[in-house]
């Protein structure tokens, strides 16, 4: 099961995303947590063929603009919130963290969209975990 890093944030964010084909459907889920308990489980199917790693970026962009709104619902200032990511691609976590360059063209347009959604947050942790505990949770 997926553990706490340390002090918990004010949202947390689960996502996991993949391509039945690569590319192929593409398919996502993340889970969105609040500070106050708050928990949903959204689920996302892509019309078009995606590879892996765009059904990733993209549930990543899905699940930030639904913690944005989320935020705003409550009244909260997605600036002064801390965010905690989790996720089973190293691909988008080194990359969004600028440990690995962005190579593929098909993927620059969803990092810069990604990167300016995580430029809405006060605070952002993004972290790894392997696949299996992702599936325990999301159940894909």
């Amino acid at each position: 099961m997926i553990e706490s890093t340390g002090s918990a944030a004010d949202l947390s964010l689960l996502v996991d995303g993949g391509s039945r084909g690569n590319p192929g459907p593409g398919y996502g889920s993340f889970r969105l947590t609040d500070r106050a308990g708050h928990e949903r489980i959204v689920r996302l199917e892509f019309e078009d063929p995606v590879t892996n790693n765009q059904a990733e970026y993209r549930t990543l962009i899905a699940a930030l603009e639904a913690a944005i709104a989320h935020a705003l619902e409550h009244g909260w200032s997605p600036e002064r919130l801390s965010l905690s990511i989790t996720s089973d691609s190293k691909l988008v976590v080194e990359q969004i963290t600028g440990r690995w360059q962005v190579r593929q063209p098909r993927l620059r347009h969803l990092y810069r969209r990604a990167r300016a959604l995580l430029g809405r947050f006060g605070e952002v942790e993004i972290t790894w975990r392997p696949r299996s505990e992702i599936v325990a949770v999301l159940g894909h």
